[in-house]
């Protein structure tokens, strides 16, 4: 394997492919800022168009809606991953899909025009359907063009994205920029123009190499772009590893969802899977950014929307920072890292939350321990769970798989804001000892199942599995292959 670089047509590539991260992040926060003036939208339009002035519970489930309706459509969007990127590819899967964005932009930037809170409400089903699908295109694209050393480095910047997103969204909810009565639409709609962009940029982009080998057999095509990404001739060795596993493809029958839970070697990667991506949802990091405004405000921060964005900047520096030490530390140790240092923040919340009352400088604990908490999710639970599913699988299985955990991430996340109102009405601070139970949960199925990828290359991992199973088959007790005995790929020489 020669000496690879990190070369300019590989950044643009990711960089490009992120921008479908950012459209994640800056959908799922933009709707937080301008609620008050939404809802009165809402209260005058319903107004207009019915008789008798519409009940404050009716108008309390059209924003619940409004709101819910973006997982519904991530959901269903995250379970058809698997039908766009093996027929159309990578990389023309996302510049097809961006038509959804642009479609669902238009809808909610002039639903005020057209006085029809039905176009809000079917502008946010179809930015979700569009952002369901990108948090499986994205992290598989970045994954399959990454070199191997760098592959989580390079998969981290899929989360990298989604929060930039979601501070851009913060600082342009601001009521000095577009948070106002007459902008909100052009809030919601400005998701257009990184649509527009990345249709723009996408066509400068080559297809991921190991589709073109593996799915479309042009191995002259997949060897040339793996030159070109890679900054070396030298790329032999990865074109064997692909075509080894496409004989491997060829002799199996396609993987379907359902063979994904049957399989004895496909059980134990997407079980990691699903559980990774429900460590990230029920880690209570939505709990956190819902608390933060009434907590900042309490502490006696004037402009409490401000020290929520100075959370969401926290977010951001420490994505970059794992970013780093993901290449170095390995996905395992900073996951566990990540979970065991929110549980004791939570703890720390729980007792602060309890205690501000009495003691003033409680406030300031709690604060200092929420941005502690935001920074532990960057490291490990925010990056991790989106990229390390694609390194699980072979070529075969992993649209199926990407397909399934981006499903139980949307629905758990769906499931946590739907449950989350009332778990706070009845437990108030003590909700935070229940996601410290899921963190606790988490940190042991982490130490115990989750292996290190780091290194590897996704032909040694999925051989992992295969010999767990096998083992399996012929003994009930023990792994007679363990994922973490086998030594990674001899590290290359990575230039910048």
């Amino acid at each position: 394997m020669g000496t690879q670089k990190v070369t300019a047509p590989l950044i643009f590539s990711i960089v490009i492919a992120a921008i479908g991260s950012f459209q994640f992040g800056y959908n799922t926060g933009v709707i937080n800022a301008p609620e008050t003036i939404i809802k009165d939208f809402i209260n005058y339009t319903m107004e207009e168009k019915l008789e008798n002035p519409p009940s404050k519970e009716f108008l309390t489930s059209l924003w619940s809606l409004s709101v819910a309706i973006f997982s519904i459509g991530g959901m269903i969007g995250s379970f058809s991953v698997g039908l766009f990127v093996n027929r159309f590819g990578r990389r023309n899967s996302m510049l097809i899909v961006n038509l959804l964005a642009i479609a669902g932009g238009c809808l909610m930037g002039f639903c005020k025009l057209a006085e029809s809170v039905e176009m809000l409400i079917l502008g946010r089903l179809v930015i979700g359907l569009f952002c369901g699908l990108c948090t499986g295109f994205v992290p598989m694209y970045i994954g399959e063009i990454a070199p191997t050393a760098l592959r989580g480095a390079f998969g981290t910047l899929n989360q990298l994205g989604i929060v930039i997103g979601i501070l851009v969204a913060q600082i342009f909810g601001l009521k000095v920029i577009l948070g106002t009565e007459d902008l909100w639409p052009v809030l919601l709609g400005f998701t257009i123009l990184p649509a527009i962009l990345q249709s723009a940029a996408l066509p400068f982009c080559p297809e991921s190499p190991r589709f073109l080998l593996i799915n479309k057999k042009e191995e002259d095509r997949a060897k040339k772009i793996l030159q070109r990404l890679w900054g070396t001739q030298d790329v032999t060795q990865d074109i064997q590893e692909m075509k080894d596993e496409s004989a491997r493809m060829a002799q199996e029958k396609q993987v379907t969802l359902l063979e994904l839970f049957r399989v004895r070697s496909y059980q134990q990667p997407i079980m990691i899977s699903i559980m990774l991506q429900l460590s990230q949802q029920l880690s209570g990091i939505n709990a956190v950014f819902y608390y933060s405004t009434g907590i900042f405000k309490e502490a006696g921060v004037k402009e409490p929307i401000y020290a929520t964005i100075g959370a969401g900047v926290v977010n951001t520096v420490f994505t970059v920072v794992s970013l780093f030490l993901v290449e170095r530390a390995g996905r395992r140790t900073l996951h566990m890292l990540g979970l065991g240092g929110m549980a004791v923040c939570s703890i720390l919340m729980t007792v602060s939350l309890l205690l501000k009352n009495d003691y003033k400088w409680m406030s300031f604990v709690c604060i200092v321990a929420i941005l502690v908490f935001v920074a532990f999710f960057e490291i490990g639970p925010g990056p991790i769970p989106w990229f390390i599913v694609a390194e699980l699988f072979s070529q075969g299985p992993r649209p199926a798989a990407v397909a399934v955990a981006g499903c139980s991430n949307w629905t758990s996340n769906f499931l946590v804001g739907l449950l989350f109102p009332s778990a706070i009405f009845y437990l108030g601070a003590y909700v935070f000892i229940i996601f410290t139970g899921f963190l606790v949960i988490f940190l042991v199925f982490t130490f115990f199942k989750v292996p290190e990828t780091r290194g590897r290359t996704f032909e040694e991992i999925t051989r992992a599995f295969e010999g767990q199973a096998q083992g399996a088959d012929r003994a009930e007790k023990g792994q007679i292959v363990e994922m973490n005995s086998i030594e990674p790929v001899k590290e290359t020489d990575t230039n910048v």
